[in-house]
């Protein structure tokens, strides 16, 4: 199975790479629940760089790999934005505040983190890398 693709940065493709993961942890007999819970955790990640990361622009793309070695999933995800977004700087939210302002939104990135074992954002210049890690076994 093809372990990489490139997507441009379209909400469009977001199904693309659910599929792509889908796909790709098939082969793996996990329960439908990790399963469900690891595309998740990528389509919200993948997300956030398309919109936040490159404004939509699908002249910008997202390189996506996916792999698994010692019954641990990982998958990278990377890109060239030319904006500042920094998810590397995140802080887990107060649910409570949020609640009694009525804010919406701005909770993915905290179900990333607890569905997956390990997030790691890097960034050299406009270069960014995202990857995401999760025992098996």
């Amino acid at each position: 199975m093809k372990n990489a693709i490139r997507i441009s940065c379209t909400r469009r493709n977001l199904k693309v790479v659910r599929d792509f993961v889908s796909g790709f942890l098939g082969s793996y007999q996990l329960s439908e629940l990790h399963t469900n819970q690891i595309v998740l955790a990528v389509d919200e990640v993948v997300a956030n760089l398309i919109i936040h990361g490159n404004q939509e622009d699908e002249s910008q793309f997202l390189d996506v790999r996916v792999s698994m070695r010692n019954q641990e999933f990982g998958i990278e995800i990377e890109d060239e934005s030319p904006t500042s977004y920094s998810p590397s700087s995140y802080k887990e939210p107060d649910l409570q505040e949020f609640v009694r302002i009525g804010k919406k939104g701005g909770v993915g990135m905290m179900l990333v983190n607890r569905i997956m074992d390990r997030v790691e954002f890097t960034t050299v210049g406009a270069h960014n890398v995202c990857r995401l890690y999760k025992k098996l076994g």
